[in-house]
Order: C-alpha cells, then sequence, then structure tokens
C-alpha cells in the first residue's frame, strides 16, 4: 500500500498486493479546505502509485485543468456540490449531479472501482448505499476506523453509519472488521471485543448482553468485552459498538489527543529549560504526532457496499487525501467487498444449517 508522509505508520504490515491498475474516483469538491488541496493530494497519490488512475469529479473549471495536467487522470463534470449542513439522503436524491452522487454512480456503473471524499459523511453513506448499492446479505454497512492503539492499530466499527442499531447488526460489524483488518493490515486471526463498560461476560445493558451472546455464537474470532479504558490499549484488533456510541467514542479520542499535545506545548514553552529540552525531542514529538494524527490512515472506509468507499475527514490536508485515496486503491486490490460477500454468505449458510437442526430437534422432541 502506498503511504505519504515518512512519519505515516505501516497500515498493512506482512501484506504483498499485486501491482494491478486501480482507477479510483475522487471528490473534488469535499473538505473544509477547498479542490486546491484536494487536487495536491490527488496529484501526490499519482506519484507515489504508479498503477493508479483518478477520475477526479467536479465542476469543469476546476477537474479539467488538473486531468490535463497529469497523465493518469481524467475529469469528470459534476455541476453540484452537497453542503455539510444539508440533509444526506434528500440532498442525495436532490442533487443528482452532484460530485459525490456522481463519484458513487462511476463505481455503480464500473467506471471507477472505488470512490473517495472529504465531504459530507452522510451523504457519502447516503450515496453509497442507495446509488453504490449494499453487499447482498449485509443488513447495514458501517464506517471502521482505524486507532493507533498502542501495541498496534485496531479498527473501531461502528463509528457513525447505524446510531440505530440491533444486537445482530454487531455481528456482521465483526465479520466485516475481521475482513478489513486480515487483508488490508495483515493481522492474522484478528481478536474482536465488544465495546461494554466491563470485561465480564454480564457486563452492560440489555443491548450489550444480547450482542455479547450472539457474537460469542457466531463469531469464532470474539474474545470477549473491551473497556473504553482498554480501547487504546492493543488488546483487540477488531471492536464493535454502536454507531451512536462508537462516534461519540472517536471523537472522545480526537480531541483527547489535541488537548494533551496542547498541554505538552505549553509545559515546552513554560521557560527557557523547557523550551531548550524541546529542542531535543522535536523529532520525537512529531513522529509521535504523526502517529495520532487521523491523517496518517487517510479515511475511513464503508464496509458492506458494493465497492470500496473511503470516507476523509472534513479537515483532511493534502497527505490526508493522499493516503485516503492510497487506501480505496488498497481496498479494491485486497477484493474488501468481495471477500465480505463471500463471509457474509457463508456465515447465512451456517446459521441457516444450525436453525434447521434445530428445528429439526424440536420436531422430534414434539413427537
Amino acid at each position: 500500500m502506498a503511504r505519504i508522509g515518512p512519519e505515516t505508520p505501516s497500515h498493512g504490515q506482512g501484506v504483498v498486493f499485486v501491482a494491478e491498475p486501480v482507477t479510483i474516483a475522487v471528490d473534488a469538491m469535499g473538505g473544509d479546505f477547498g479542490p486546491d488541496v484536494v487536487l495536491a493530494g490527488a496529484a501526490r497519490a499519482l506519484a507515489a502509485d504508479p498503477d493508479l488512475h483518478l477520475v477526479v469529479v467536479g465542476p469543469s473549471a476546476v477537474v479539467e485543468p488538473f486531468a490535463a495536467g497529469h497523465d493518469r487522470a481524467v475529469a469528470q463534470a459534476a455541476s453540484e456540490v452537497i453542503e455539510m449542513g444539508e440533509h444526506p439522503a434528500a440532498a442525495v436524491r436532490a442533487k443528482k449531479d452532484s460530485s459525490i452522487v456522481v463519484g458513487c454512480r462511476l463505481v455503480k456503473e464500473g467506471a471507477a472501482d472505488g470512490f473517495f471524499s472529504a465531504g459530507s459523511t452522510g451523504a457519502c453513506l447516503a450515496a453509497a448505499t442507495l446509488v453504490v448499492g449494499r453487499v447482498k446479505g449485509v443488513k447495514r454497512p458501517a464506517l471502521g476506523q482505524v486507532l493507533p492503539a498502542y501495541a498496534h492499530p485496531c479498527l473501531l466499527i461502528d463509528v457513525g453509519a447505524n446510531a440505530d442499531c440491533k444486537p445482530e447488526y454487531l455481528v456482521q460489524f465483526a465479520q466485516m472488521g475481521v475482513v478489513y483488518m486480515e487483508a488490508l493490515m495483515g493481522v492474522e486471526n484478528p481478536r474482536v471485543g465488544l465495546l461494554n463498560i466491563g470485561a465480564e461476560d454480564t457486563k452492560g445493558d440489555e443491548f450489550a448482553q444480547k450482542a455479547h451472546g450472539l457474537l460469542a455464537a457466531s463469531v469464532p474470532q470474539f474474545s470477549g468485552n473491551c473497556e473504553g479504558g482498554n480501547l487504546m490499549a492493543g488488546d483487540f484488533d477488531v471492536v464493535v459498538c454502536d454507531g451512536f456510541t462508537g462516534n461519540v467514542c472517536l471523537k472522545t479520542i480526537e480531541g483527547t489527543a489535541k488537548t494533551l499535545f496542547r498541554y505538552v506545548k505549553d509545559a515546552l514553552m513554560s521557560s527557557l529549560p523547557s523550551k531548550l529540552g524541546a529542542l531535543l525531542v522535536k523529532g520525537d514529538l512529531a513522529r509521535l504526532k504523526g502517529k495520532l494524527s487521523p491523517e496518517a490512515y487517510g479515511g475511513t472506509p464503508l464496509l458492506g457496499v458494493k465497492g470500496a468507499v473511503i470516507v476523509g475527514h472534513g479537515s483532511s490536508s493534502e497527505t490526508a487525501v493522499a493516503n485516503g485515496i492510497a487506501v480505496a486503491a488498497t481496498t479494491v486490490r485486497a477484493n474488501v467487498a468481495g471477500v465480505i460477500a463471500d463471509t457474509v454468505a457463508r456465515a447465512a449458510k451456517t446459521t441457516g444449517a444450525a436453525q434447521a437442526r434445530e428445528g429439526e430437534a424440536a420436531a422430534s422432541d414434539a413427537r
């Protein structure tokens, strides 16, 4: 997997992908900093991966000059933009020529293998679900965020796609998370945890207890509950939760990291000896900041749709955009959507067979 930036941690150690041409559609209008930053990131992604091709989507005046200046890029006009404040589903239905909808349509039609956007997360979710479509058998697509846990990265899923969940959804979240960590991160037999208020099996509300039972029965990699305080310790490779809890958890982690670095900066600037010490550890602090920064991981994969859809942070820098495009390309090369489809189909067949056996046993007992 191509990565941009010397401080960026490896995201796929031990995984070797066959170099093959991949086409990613890029929403030129997504992000807080405008198309200049997105296109600069796209240029860096092209430079890092000679087998990468891009379709840059946006107003002709924005995307055509970029395509003209890069051999492996083409422009796709889109006259509308979905703004952050718009209702996602309504905007996707109303603005069919928006950069997000057009990008997803390219994936559906096979003109692109994947899509990256740093625009409205809700609109990306709606467009991916309505336009690209769900993998057969997937009840709810989910957003998975790779976290820089201490021992090794950990995937937290769901982080916002499904605020209201049923316990059985978490089983598929776990299955999709396992596929992602195996395929992209090279983790063998990823350990799965359920985000909960205690490590004991009996902890949590009715939702958590039912989810625990389903995970234990259906996911071989399930290793028990994960308390919030242990999420960043690296005890688990995949941690599942409902989208409401996951989003609050993710933003708390991001906010805490920013506040911590503020405290460190204030302490290092508080006196002359501290300032001298800061010079000695400047490089180490930069590497630490890079490791904890969301831009190191480029974007959040939407798992469970029929293609590679990566949603970047609204404040994505050009480095984050480049990394997000790289993640999209690697997700395509690893055939994550295809493996998820196979995994879900096998799980459904196993569940169906088990239910049939239970039905036969019940009928036999009745006789």
